[in-house]
């Protein structure tokens, strides 16, 4: 121990070649970790802090590793939090027979984010058990990007345990909260919120960078090379920017940005700023319970905006004057609008990173459909194979309604209009038939907001017509609700219109096809029951009820039954009281197009049974009394 403690004493007792040695072996590591360090440091370096914010990998999934790809941001990152070593596996379940661990094991720690920490980031979302299954599809579209440094906070003990039991790393928000859907704008939503300032402020004394989601966002390229090309920024938030301001991948342009920006999606770094900003935020909620999360996030940021931190990165002081902000692309970091509506990422051949479903009208279920819709929302197996099959058609338009004329309310409702009735058509069927019906895509000529507008928004890129979200026309969250069948009838399950491309589908269903082609009664082989060999059915326009169940009846174990066309596919229910059930629930199955200019209220009402009505016009209500839906 002597010779280790006492190393200078043996030098001094050493031969005077000896003691050279010494002293030049000591001098050269002590200039060695001069010159180390300076390069470590160096804002000249090539192995600096402040990395250039436009040096980007080479490949979209890579890890963030190396330190040229890695810096982090400012002076604070310098200082790296200890690392663990390799993450555990999400997905890796408890073992079989092991118990449940006592709540206190969940409580938000430094130790437990620093278990689940990777280059000094943490990934975060939360949520009740009402939420499960977006929560589900938010860890596996990480995972599957190889993201798995991330944490989900339960707000409820029943989401904990289920995720434990799945094996994705879960922490106690300590909320107690209802495991029921709470609905935009409730108190409890608000709360909700509120809980999010709280946790943001929770963790960034720990040191590490914050990368926080809501839950009804999906990620659909690894993020964390994109936020890694800007080290200097102290936020950076995704917004509601409905027009591009730039057309590459650069942040946007914060002067011309105008709308909120949106905490949906954001990014911290523990810089003294960014923590001050949270404890300001996270009191200014607390204090008032009437201010809305987002808006007080907003309030802060824009107490100074400008100037530009520099002439390069995008990057402007924000807040109290020090606080680096970054606006995230909405052309990449997409809104409800910019990728289900405008699909901008597809017209400037942009890679998305993110989807956040904002911009539509029809509640949870809405979201979900949505992200259904674009084949990015995990289901169960028996999701996609329906108990009683499918049903399903070819829709049938003109060019003319898609294309001819002016884009106004009159072609627009024209259009939707001739859908609605071959929908409603096949909805009839499915129900007669027990079958869940694959909706068709839904063509619009004009956009749907809360607000007037002369058709699509000025300065977004919306294509006239383009292919809607269900939610601008149908009330999903009515379609997919529990109605009492003694008054509406038999439910009607519904499935996306992207259904059967979705690769999720099982073989053994689309296998199981009977495509039907309508035919004139009388003509040849019409009404043919022989699907040995072609997998077609010759079927005659105008059936019954009676005529319907008679033919398709016995083919109950067909997945799915496709028809050529909707049109005068079906005469009509023979039952009367079936009938009007039938009517009572569909109508309730529309919504309403908003918005006129100049006109209070300036909605219009979508009719599930327009053709009965000659007269009928796409007409905002004229009186108070004639503000109601067409039942």
């Amino acid at each position: 121990m002597g010779l280790i403690s006492n190393p200078f004493k043996q030098v001094a007792n050493s031969k005077p070649l000896f003691f050279t040695v010494y002293a030049t072996v000591f001098v050269g590591i002590v200039f060695s970790a001069i010159y180390v360090f300076s390069a470590v440091y160096s804002p000249d370096s090539a192995f600096s802090w402040n990395l250039s914010p436009h040096v980007t990998p080479s490949s979209p999934n890579q890890t963030l590793d190396s330190p040229s790809l890695r810096v982090g941001g400012g002076v604070m990152s310098a200082i790296r939090q200890p690392q663990t070593g390799k993450l555990k596996p999400i997905w890796e379940t408890p073992p079989v027979g092991s118990k449940m661990p006592p709540l206190e094991t969940f409580r938000l720690t430094k130790d437990m984010v620093q278990k689940r920490v990777k280059d000094n980031v943490i990934v975060a979302t939360f949520g009740n058990y009402a939420f499960m299954d977006f929560i589900l599809t938010w860890v596996k579209h990480l995972t599957d990007l190889g993201v798995e440094n991330l944490l989900v906070g339960a707000m409820d003990t029943k989401l904990l345990e289920a995720l434990y039991w799945k094996g994705v790393p879960v922490f106690d928000m300590g909320s107690h909260m209802s495991t029921i859907d709470v609905g935009w704008g409730s108190p409890t939503f608000h709360k909700m919120g509120r809980e999010k300032v709280v946790l943001i402020d929770s963790i960034l004394p720990f040191g590490y960078e914050l990368l926080m989601c809501d839950t009804d966002m999906v990620w659909l390229k690894n993020p964390l090379p994109y936020l890694a090309r800007y080290p200097e920024a102290d936020v950076l938030t995704s917004t509601d920017q409905v027009t591009p301001t730039v057309t590459d991948d650069r942040l946007d342009n914060w002067e011309q940005a105008g709308a909120a920006y949106n905490i949906g999606i954001f990014h911290w770094r523990p810089t003294d700023s960014a923590k001050k900003l949270a404890k300001e935020w996270k009191e200014m909620l607390l204090a008032d319970d009437k201010i809305w999360d987002q808006n007080g996030f907003n309030d802060l940021v824009h107490k100074q905006l400008g100037p530009p931190v520099d002439d390069e990165s995008g990057l402007v002081y924000a807040y109290d004057g020090t606080l680096k902000l970054g606006l995230l692309p909405a052309s990449i970091f997409c809104s409800g609008h910019t990728y289900f509506v405008q699909a901008m990422y597809q017209q400037l051949r942009l890679e998305p990173y993110a989807v956040h479903t904002t911009f539509q009208y029809a509640g949870t279920e809405g979201k979900r459909h949505r992200l259904r819709e674009a084949m990015v929302f995990y289901d169960p197996p028996e999701y996609y194979d329906s108990p009683g099959g499918f049903l399903t058609f070819k829709p049938s338009i003109p060019k003319s309604l898609l294309l001819d004329g002016e884009h106004n309310l009159e072609t627009h409702f024209t259009l939707v209009n001739y859908q609605i009735k071959q929908i409603r058509t096949a909805l009839a069927m499915a129900s007669i038939l027990n079958r869940t019906l694959v909706m068709p895509p839904m063509w619009c000529r004009l956009d749907r907001l809360w607000f007037s507008h002369p058709g699509v928004i000025i300065g977004s890129m919306t294509r006239q017509p383009f292919i809607c979200p269900l939610d601008h026309v149908f009330e999903v969250h009515t379609m997919l609700k529990a109605l009492p069948i003694e008054e509406f009838g038999p439910g009607i399950n519904i499935r996306e219109y992207s259904f059967f491309d979705n690769p999720l589908m099982p073989s053994q269903v689309k296998d199981s096809w009977l495509d039907v082609q309508l035919c004139q009664e009388g003509s040849e082989n019409c009404q043919s029951n022989n699907t040995s060999t072609t997998g077609v059915l010759r079927f005659p326009k105008h059936s019954n009820e009676e005529t319907l169940k008679r033919v398709f009846s016995p083919l109950k174990n067909v997945k799915v039954i496709q028809f050529s066309s909707m049109q005068d596919a079906f005469l009509g229910f023979t039952d009367k009281t079936s009938e009007e059930q039938f009517r009572k629930r569909v109508k309730r199955y529309v919504g309403i197009w908003c918005c006129v200019d100049g006109h209070t209220p300036g909605h219009i009402y979508y009719d599930m049974y327009w053709d009965e009505k000659p007269e009928w016009k796409p007409l905002p209500p004229q009186t108070p009394e004639d503000d109601h839906p067409h039942w």
